[in-house]
């Protein structure tokens, strides 16, 4: 199984820059799920604003179905490159998929983004 199995479309070098921006900022300011244990409950509590997928997961089963889960209960998800990534803009080695459950004061990002995804995965 490869990444091709669960990574639905690409996503651009500047919404991953954003999506990461977003991810840092909802860590120091808002809140944050990590680890796709957490990142599934919090998509089905209904707590996930976002969800940002690592595109270089080992092996890809981890998150295989976050991608279907997120579109089962109209959660925007994109992928960013790199769990190393990440994983540094909240505080840890590397992180398979993050949910973001309050970005805090980035509502404008957030928008943008959300606008951006939904353009890309038309």
């Amino acid at each position: 199984m490869d990444k091709n199995t669960y990574v639905k479309f690409e996503t651009p070098d500047g919404l991953q820059k954003s999506l990461l921006d977003l991810v840092e900022n909802s860590y120091r300011n808002g809140k944050i799920k990590k680890g796709t244990n957490e990142v599934i409950k919090s998509i089905e509590r209904g707590e996930s604003k976002i969800v940002v997928i690592s595109e270089d997961v080992n092996p890809p089963e981890v998150v295989y179905y976050l991608p279907m889960l997120c579109d089962e209960r109209k959660v925007p998800f994109a992928y960013v490159k790199s769990r190393a990534e990440l994983g540094k803009r909240v505080g840890i080695a590397s992180a398979a998929s993050i949910s973001i459950t309050d970005f805090g004061k980035s509502e404008d990002l957030y928008k943008k983004i959300t606008e951006e995804i939904t353009t890309i995965k038309k």
